[in-house]
């Protein structure tokens, strides 16, 4: 009994710096998280022209699918300047409310969805295969990113609401 007692005990002290890095991030916004990661740069940069940061790092739950800055680089050359300008806000608005959901919808939900509703009023399809998840055409790369307001799945492709 005293060697599982022990047992239990190293294997405590083994994950709580697990669990206190996790920790670390849910005590982050969507925004900081995002900020913090390195390879959020042009969604990052989109929702500051966008004027959406106060909305992401509200009180939420939201569900961000946030494209890397390799998923904006897909776009054809010019579309990412093109929409920061602050005549295309509107149009930069919709495709960012595209990526977002309301409520928390970790990985284990997501896939129990067929779709679902945006903050952009359009809803986003929810496909699961043997290749794995996918959001309307872009597959998730990553999944649950906690947040203190939400949680974050990282996509390859940048998507796009219908016009």
């Amino acid at each position: 009994m005293k060697k599982f007692l022990m047992m239990i005990a190293a294997m405590m002290f083994v994950a709580s710096p697990a669990l206190a890095e996790e920790k670390a991030k849910a005590g982050k916004t969507i925004v900081e998280t995002a900020v913090g990661a390195g390879k959020f740069n042009t969604l990052v940069a989109a929702v500051k022209a966008a004027g959406l940061v106060d909305a992401l790092s509200g009180e939420g739950p939201l569900t961000v699918f946030a494209p890397t800055d390799e998923a904006f680089a897909k776009l054809p050359k010019g579309t990412v300047e093109s929409l920061l300008l602050p005549e295309n806000k509107d149009k930069l608005v919709a495709i960012l409310t595209y990526h977002v959901v309301s409520g928390s919808y970790p990985a284990a939900k997501v896939v129990k969805a067929d779709s679902l509703k945006t903050l952009q009023g359009q809803a986003i399809s929810i496909k699961v295969s043997d290749d794995g998840v996918s959001v309307d055409k872009a597959k998730v790369v990553a999944t649950d990113v906690m947040c203190s307001n939400g949680v974050i799945h990282i996509i390859d492709s940048v998507i796009l609401p219908k016009e």
